[in-house]
């Protein structure tokens, strides 16, 4: 029997799809929440997010970006957001295997590969093992330069049925006030936090967090960015100053594996600088994707 998560009352499928917004496709793990926008004859950019806010965190990066020209893919990772809630292991098999699924099944190539927070290791594991794919790669913020510290929480979450415990009891106030943090502007967190809370009635999106904490997806991917760097991809990096979710000082951990990546700081900033600051990340991401557009 399911362990039975408080708040999550209403079950993902083809009839409490009808009405969202996206679109929807069916790939070897699941159906996967996306929206695809832009010209059909730009250069292909697709948007991976972190651990556990869904597409909406791109808004205002993917609307600029289709108005900019380009053909523009984004899309929930499976637990989030609208996509289903597989009953698999959430490791970075899984996130990586979506994700090839993904371009596989439009046709894409060669695309310019975004990274934001966990999107980093998936990012870059991906490239590890689809360079050819690749043209160039954005990180923001990324996680995996070394494992993040738990907090006492964390830790408990991740053991057998006491993460159950906590999470299905206690999880969805704490995880929406702790959301909070990504963000350094508070007049951003109540509308940040109610666009968040949509996910979280649907069956699953807590077992698929649990997995997720797990399966290792908080480690480190320090020797995986190495391999990455060693190809050297153009590569961007952003970064917010005043990051409370992934300390600013790890960006120098990180670009100890990708040293010849662009990197930018973003001040009075926290963990997601292309929602707090895209009059600021814009241009600079603009102005990268056009220079690195043909090889």
């Amino acid at each position: 029997m399911p362990f039975p998560y408080l708040g999550e009352t209403k079950e993902l499928n083809e009839n409490s799809r009808k009405g969202l917004e996206g679109a929807f496709i069916q790939l070897s793990d699941g159906v996967t929440h996306y929206e695809l926008g832009g010209s059909e004859n730009g250069a292909p950019i697709v948007l991976t997010h972190g651990f556990s806010v869904p597409y909406f965190i791109f808004d205002e990066t993917f609307k600029f970006l289709c108005a900019s020209g380009f053909r523009v893919l984004r899309y929930d990772l499976f637990g989030r957001g609208f996509s289903d809630r597989p009953k698999t292991a959430y490791d970075i098999h899984l996130f990586t295997r979506q994700l090839k699924g993904l371009l596989d099944a439009f046709n894409f190539k060669r695309v310019h590969l975004l990274g934001l927070s966990m999107g980093g290791p998936i990012t870059a594991s991906f490239i590890e093992q689809h360079p050819e794919y690749v043209q160039s790669h954005i990180l923001i913020d990324p996680a995996g330069a070394q494992a993040l510290p738990f907090s006492k929480a964390l830790k408990a979450a991740a053991l057998p049925g006491v993460g159950e415990l906590l999470l299905g009891l206690f999880g969805s106030e704490s995880m929406v006030k702790n959301i909070a943090a990504d963000l350094f502007s508070p007049e951003l967190v109540q509308a940040f936090q109610s666009k968040y809370k949509i996910q979280m009635q649907y069956a699953g999106f807590k077992r698929a967090i649990l997995s997720t904490l797990r399966n290792r997806m908080l480690d480190s991917f320090f020797e995986t960015y190495q391999q990455v760097g060693k190809l050297q991809k153009p590569t961007l990096l952003f970064w917010g100053r005043q990051d409370a979710t992934i300390p600013f000082t790890e960006s120098q951990k990180l670009l100890q594996a990708l040293p010849h990546a662009e990197f930018h700081a973003i001040e009075h900033c926290g963990h997601i600088p292309h929602y707090e600051k895209p009059a600021e990340v814009n241009p600079i991401l603009l102005e990268f994707l056009k220079r690195n557009q043909h090889e």
